[in-house]
This record gives structure tokens, C-alpha cells and sequence, in this order.
């Protein structure tokens, strides 16, 4: 890859893996639109690990609490946290078992242009609703298990290229009523073992594959992507409970219009 492709990926990465607006599609793109070649498994490994050490080191406090909460659990020590630290290993489940029966399917059919235009445009549009409608009442330490398994149900549709693992998640933390912030950082916390799993399958593909590791554009991408995630981060939870989904709905309608156009020119 070029020194630009590696910049502009690595930034695509980091801004979108924690904005609803689906990082996946904005990394199927440059080589649909632009003719990019597959930027390899090496620095899909490297970027993913960027953004696991952003979302980890902000929320550095979060993760020892519930670690420690969540071991406390196994000796009967149960409390907000712990609850809290089960719910997200839960609500995993099912991006997990979905992206394993699922993978041939998704990676076929699923990860196409017009795939991908559909799920930014009809998701977004359900991110619109359920911001409007959402009573914005209830916290992370309020979710109950059906609600953990709901929100996990929808993580698990975020497999399907375009539709925002952030996003999709968001959408069904409000639909809970939950508030912009709540469910902000539940998607964010939610997202530590997903992107451990997804990172850790794409390493032993690089395994596997015996594929030749370029150090540089690794460690290149590992570093931008790292400090963009952190800066998406630390500015959305600043601005959402202000600004509100609405910025995003329209930036995804207007990414899956001009997409539609671009594949009818």
C-alpha cells in the first residue's frame, strides 16, 4: 500500500469504528469506488488493535471495575458492576456464534456496494426513529438480561456490512429508553470483546496463511488508528447528548444516496 492508503484507512478505521456509521463500509469502499487493493490481513490486525487500545484505555477505570466486579461475581459478590460485566459478555454471544455460521454467507453475498448502500440508508433511518422516540431514562446499571440479549441480537446484524456495529447498538439502547450517553458507552464497552474476537480470528488467518507482514504498515496503522479512535471517542461523548444522532442519520443518507448514484453512473 501506498503512504496515503495507509493514512486514510487507518483514519477510517479509528473515526468510524465507534460512530454509528459502519467502519466496515467505509473500508469496503476505497476498493469498490476507487479500485484500492484488499489492504491484507496484517493491517486489518494492526488497525483493530488501534482501536481496542482507545477504547480500552479510555474507559481504563470501567474495564478494572468490571473485570473485578465480574471475578467478585463467582463468590456471590453482586452488584451494579458485575451485573453490568455479565450483560456485555452476554450480549456478545451472538455476534459471535452469528459471525461464525454466518461468515461464507456475509463475505459472498453480503459485502457488495449495494449491500452496503441499503444497510447505510434503511439502518440509518432506524437510528433517526429511535432517537426521536427514545424517553432517555434509564443507564447502563438499569439493563436487565432480555434487555442485554436485545442489544446483543442487534450487534449481531452488524456483521452485514453498512449497518454500524456502534450504530445498530445505539439504536437498540435507545429503543430501550435508555439515554444518548448510556447507550453510547455501553456500545463502546460492548465493542472490547467483539473486537477482540473479530482481531484475534484475523490474526490466525495471518497465521494460516503464512502471509508476509509488512512491520511498517502495521505499526503505522496501529498508531493512527489508535489516536483517531480516541479522539472519536472522547468527542462523542462530549457532543451526544447535544447534538443528538440526527448529524449522523443525515451523513449516512447522504453516503447512501450518493453511493446509489455513484453505482447507476
Amino acid at each position: 500500500m501506498s503512504t496515503f492508503e495507509i493514512i486514510i484507512l487507518s483514519l477510517i478505521q479509528g473515526f468510524t469504528e465507534f460512530l454509528p456509521i459502519s467502519s466496515s463500509a467505509h473500508l469496503i469502499l476505497p476498493s469498490k469506488v476507487l479500485g484500492w487493493n484488499d489492504q491484507g490481513l496484517a493491517f486489518d490486525v494492526s488497525v483493530h488493535i488501534g482501536t481496542l487500545l482507545a477504547v480500552m484505555i479510555y474507559f481504563r477505570r470501567e474495564v478494572v471495575t468490571l473485570l473485578l466486579a465480574w471475578f467478585g461475581s463467582f463468590k456471590g459478590q453482586h452488584n451494579g458492576e458485575s451485573r453490568l460485566a455479565w450483560w456485555i459478555l452476554i450480549g456478545t454471544i451472538p455476534a459471535g456464534l452469528f459471525g461464525l455460521l454466518a461468515k461464507d454467507l456475509i463475505e459472498t453475498y453480503l459485502r457488495s456496494a449495494w449491500v452496503i448502500a441499503g444497510t447505510t440508508i434503511s439502518f440509518g433511518l432506524l437510528l433517526w426513529w429511535a432517537d426521536a422516540r427514545a424517553k432517555q431514562v434509564i443507564t447502563e446499571y438499569k439493563l436487565t438480561l432480555s434487555n442485554a440479549i436485545f442489544i446483543g441480537m442487534a450487534q449481531a446484524i452488524a456483521l452485514i456490512p453498512g449497518t454500524s456495529r456502534s450504530g445498530i447498538t445505539m439504536t437498540a439502547g435507545l429503543m430501550l429508553g435508555m439515554t444518548r450517553e448510556s447507550a453510547a458507552r455501553y456500545s463502546f464497552l460492548l465493542s472490547i470483546p467483539v473486537i477482540i474476537m473479530s482481531g484475534g480470528y484475523t490474526a490466525l488467518g495471518l497465521f494460516d496463511d503464512n502471509a508476509v507482514v509488512n512491520w511498517g504498515e502495521m505499526g503505522y496503522g496501529l498508531i493512527l488508528s489508535f489516536i483517531s479512535a480516541y479522539i472519536c471517542i472522547t468527542f462523542f461523548l462530549n457532543v451526544i447528548s447535544k447534538m443528538g444522532m440526527l448529524p449522523f442519520v443525515i451523513y449516512r443518507l447522504l453516503l447512501g444516496v450518493g453511493l446509489v448514484t455513484f453505482l447507476m453512473w
